[in-house]
């Protein structure tokens, strides 16, 4: 493709061509065309610079590929997230090279290219758009006087600053361009760097380093997990996924990097989920301790007491990235939208939503964390009181539910047993641990729910478990319930519920969440939810069906991308992912189940 034909139009990358580059404080997307679609500095929830995945090349983006050129592989170095993709012109081969240095004190994103035979040429198409594009930057050249190696080009928008280093661009209108040829062996190297504005700048990079430090320090951390078995390279990429949604100094694990890519095209499932969940936090602080990582454990715990200290009663289901509370929701019009779903959002009004099973997920966390060896310090067992007193206190108060509901509350299920659970594992605390606490009520309040739980939330003639106690539907968070203990995964009131979802939910062999007839309060539909197709190769593992757990297993692997990521949903029929990209919730849903198989069926135990 011509580079002329890049220049305009709508981007027409897929979810699943982008690949992730990461570096502990935020992350971009770099589409299989070469064009880096998506980029917040200096952290995931900062405004972007590059929203073209969510509108067209002029709400900014950074091309740079060879002109006339045909990808031909692309991958991860092994263990990392620096990105080397090979591509083939009808005069040569070159091959990319891309990452973001893992550097506490900057915030970069480096491209390379080099000849590797015959003769190339790279192209360059650089849009910065400030603001989610609702800007302009003021752009000069800085070094005017030097080689055109020596110069920076610097645009300054308010408080930010971005300075591309590297062989000169030209401007053409409100763009960058440029065009360099390469004979074999040749290399040419750029560093985009953000800075605040009002600050100096950044001294120059030392790529070389930076790049050898990088690959070190992803290879260390992921190395140190404990991985194997038959799904080990899918474990150890969703291993790394987890830790690269992780904020290095916060602590904070946002859901995903990425705002409003669409569960239905062209509709108004579309959500911001740069923010840090207590639920899919604690989740996935339960995959990285099942892998030995419990440093990032110990962080988390720390952001989670910043984040809800003060009166328990003010408990939010989601945070900043820094335990920020104040979260509101907006729309940008002028963005038209991934594959032109609107609303564009950013903020997320799910924030002022009461959803009763956050505390048992994040009690459930803490109490593996304590069972894994670390000590509560003094502070860290009177928060959790503090949260099971809170949820002792509105054990009567109906909720949104695990998927943030927007239309009535009710009494789901899935959040009455994980109330359930977050008043057991304090009872245990207590018998288990020595750590004081109001036992006798608190196993009161269990008991009289578990009643409650057997006899409203069962179905009466099926005898299954029911999404909620006003209807006979199910709902594919009921396959969580026998992880908390509440029954075993093979009890027959599961099993029910089990074969009626794959009656009800069941989509070309993957789980939907539930079915949307207006219980969520949304028009329109959506894909299967991988999260929810891992839990039931689990629930298949863990009450016999190995065969059919095994089988799942592998489709599930099969709808990775070719760098194994996933995003939230899977449309099986236009075999592409859907939702925000890469989604922390499917990843940790399939370290889950990739352990539950080895529980039960261990393949190869040598570790990697």
């Amino acid at each position: 493709m011509a580079a002329r034909a890049w220049l305009s139009g709508r981007v027409s990358s897929s979810i699943g061509d982008y690949a992730l580059l990461a570096d502990l404080h935020t992350a971009a997307l770099t589409s299989t065309d070469g064009s880096i679609d998506w980029l917040c500095l200096p952290r995931f929830d900062s405004d972007s610079v590059f929203a073209a995945i969510l509108g067209t090349p002029d709400h900014g983006r950074w091309l740079m590929a060879p002109s006339q050129g045909t990808l031909t592989g692309r991958s991860y170095e092994p263990g990392t997230f620096v990105l080397r993709s090979s591509w083939t012109t009808p005069t040569g081969e070159c091959e990319i090279v891309e990452f973001m240095p893992i550097d506490g004190d900057r915030a970069d994103i480096v491209r390379s290219a080099r000849c590797t035979a015959g003769e190339v040429t790279i192209v360059h198409d650089l849009r910065l758009r400030p603001e989610y594009a609702a800007s302009l930057p003021w752009v000069r050249r800085e070094g005017e006087g030097q080689d055109e190696d020596g110069a920076a080009l610097v645009a300054i928008a308010g408080p930010d600053a971005y300075l591309l280093r590297g062989p000169a661009l030209t401007a053409a209108g409100r763009r960058h361009e440029g065009s360099f040829t390469l004979t074999e062996r040749e290399e040419v190297v750029w560093d985009l760097t953000w800075s605040a504005s009002y600050r100096p700048e950044p001294d120059p990079l030392d790529v070389p380093a930076a790049l050898e430090e990088t690959r070190t320090y992803w290879r260390e951390w992921v190395g140190k997990a404990s991985v194997h078995g038959r799904w080990s390279d899918a474990v150890e990429r969703s291993l790394l996924v987890l830790r690269a949604l992780t904020h290095v100094e916060t602590g904070g694990i946002v859901a995903a990097p990425t705002t409003s890519l669409p569960e239905d095209p062209g509709g108004e499932r579309n959500w911001d989920y740069r923010y840090c969940w207590l639920r899919d936090s604690a989740l996935t602080l339960e995959a990285l301790l099942a892998h030995g990582r419990t440093g990032i454990a110990h962080h988390w715990r720390d952001w989670l007491l910043r984040a809800v200290a003060g009166d328990p009663d003010d408990l939010q289901i989601m945070y900043g990235i820094a335990g920020e509370r104040q979260l509101p929701e907006r729309i940008l019009d002028h963005l038209p939208g991934h594959l032109d779903s609107r609303p564009v959002r950013i903020g997320n009004g799910a924030v002022t939503q009461f959803q009763a099973d956050v505390v048992g997920e994040v009690i459930i966390a803490l109490d593996k964390l304590r069972r894994a060896g670390v000590d509560e310090d003094e502070f860290s067992w009177s928060l959790q009181r503090a949260m099971i007193d809170f949820a002792a206190r509105h054990v009567d108060r109906k909720d949104q539910g695990l998927w943030e509901m927007r239309g009535d509350p009710h009494y789901f299920t899935h959040s009455r047993v994980m109330v359930w659970a977050a008043l057991d594992r304090g009872v245990r605390a207590v018998s288990d641990f020595g750590l004081p606490g109001p036992v006798e009520e608190w196993a009161r309040l269990r008991d009289e729910l578990r009643t409650e739980i057997l006899t409203r939330g069962v179905h009466p003639v099926t005898g299954g478990f029911v999404q909620h106690y006003d209807t006979d539907e199910v709902d594919a968070s009921l396959l969580q319930i026998p992880q908390t203990g509440f029954v075993p995964y093979d009890d027959p009131r599961m099993l029910m519920s089990v074969a009626q979802m794959e009656v009800e939910l069941m989509h070309d062999g993957l789980l939907l969440r539930y079915r949307t007839n207006g219980t969520d309060g949304l028009s329109g539909d959506e894909y299967p939810f991988l999260a929810c197709s891992f839990w039931l190769v689990e629930q298949y593992a863990l009450s016999g069906r190995i065969e059919d757990a095994t089988a799942l297993m592998d489709r599930l692997v099969d709808c990775r991308t070719d760098l194994g990521l996933l995003a939230e949903e899977y449309d099986p029929d236009g075999q592409r992912q859907m939702g925000n990209f890469p989604q922390a919730f499917s990843h940790l849903a399939l370290v889950r189940a990739a352990d539950a198989l080895e529980d039960v069926a261990p393949t190869d135990r040598s570790p990697r």
